[in-house]
């Protein structure tokens, strides 16, 4: 391609590539600066535009009539570089678009995944309180059964009449009734809760002692629960001042946790609980019954009656 060495020259001090600017001369005709500036607007986004030809160039090529940079050249080619920028930003701005929109989802995952873990609780606590009231209501259930059974028993041995006698069981029948029940076996559990029990009811004016005895025993029976390797959460020493004032000194303190699995070393100086015997299974049974101990104001009310 023979292109005019000025109007090249004159191209290349307007910024353009001489790869360009030879391709624009040469298909204008190499006529004017300002006809090769419009056909580079027009071409800007051909495939070969930055390639340059593989070709002699003849630089005494003078052009057919010189002319000189005009203001309109001046202004598109301020208007090529507008362009370019503006088309930079809006990448930019599409780009940050997508990054706020990532954002949002992840922000909408992270509060759904809390709202399900919320009512995961919600549903675990409901759970548990039914099953607290259930328990209730079969304790009561037994409370007044066993109130009928000793008021006929009663009745009977002073020969008064009874009442409704169609619908209350005849003595001889009521023994047999206790004779064919079965002996229900007493699990570690049961310890736990009457060691719980016998505890809040020794000290049942003093509501804040019992609190804060539960309390420190959910704190050591959970830290244990939760890292079994720790050994400064299985070992205890009994002379401590504030062990002794929320859990030694109580009535059936150290007794619930030697249930759980702390045991006396030598010399009664610390409780140890060995780590080839911790049982999760059973220290959590331990914290939900601590738990309810805390929560409950019937806790240990209907052991209590049933005893009576």
């Amino acid at each position: 391609m023979e292109v005019n060495m000025n109007l090249l020259g004159k191209l290349e001090s307007l910024g353009f590539p001489r790869a360009r600017a030879v391709r624009g001369l040469h298909y204008t005709g190499n006529t004017t600066v300002e006809d090769a500036v419009n056909w580079l607007i027009d071409h800007e986004n051909d495939a070969d535009i930055d390639q340059m030809p593989l070709v002699v160039i003849n630089l005494d090529v003078e052009s057919p009539q010189p002319n000189d940079i005009t203001e309109a050249i001046k202004l598109k080619e301020q208007e090529l570089r507008d362009r370019v920028c503006m088309k930079n930003r809006e990448e930019e701005k599409k780009l940050e678009r997508e990054r706020e929109k990532e954002r949002i989802r992840a922000g909408k995952a992270l509060l759904e995944a809390k709202r399900i873990a919320e009512e995961n609780e919600r549903k675990r606590l409901l759970a548990l309180r039914k099953a607290e009231k259930e328990e209730e209501k079969r304790a009561r259930e037994k409370v007044l059964k066993k109130l009928d059974l000793d008021k006929l028993e009663r009745k009977q041995a002073l020969g008064l009449p009874l009442e409704n006698r169609a619908a209350k069981p005849s003595l001889p029948s009521i023994q047999e009734e206790k004779s064919s029940l079965p002996v229900k076996s007493i699990t570690k559990a049961d310890h736990m809760r009457e060691c719980l029990r016998s505890l809040k009811l020794a000290y049942k004016d003093d509501n804040a002692k019992v609190k804060k005895a539960f309390q420190t025993l959910l704190i050591y029976v959970g830290n244990v629960a939760r890292s079994p390797d720790e050994e400064k959460f299985r070992k205890i020493r009994l002379s401590n001042p504030k062990f002794q004032e929320r859990v030694g000194s109580l009535k059936g303190g150290i007794k619930f946790l030697e249930l759980c699995g702390f045991e006396r070393s030598e010399g009664d100086e610390f409780l140890v609980f060995p780590r080839d015997k911790v049982d999760v299974q059973s220290l959590n049974t331990a914290g939900s019954m601590l738990k309810s101990a805390l929560t409950n104001p019937y806790f240990g009310l209907f052991e209590k009656m049933k005893e009576d």
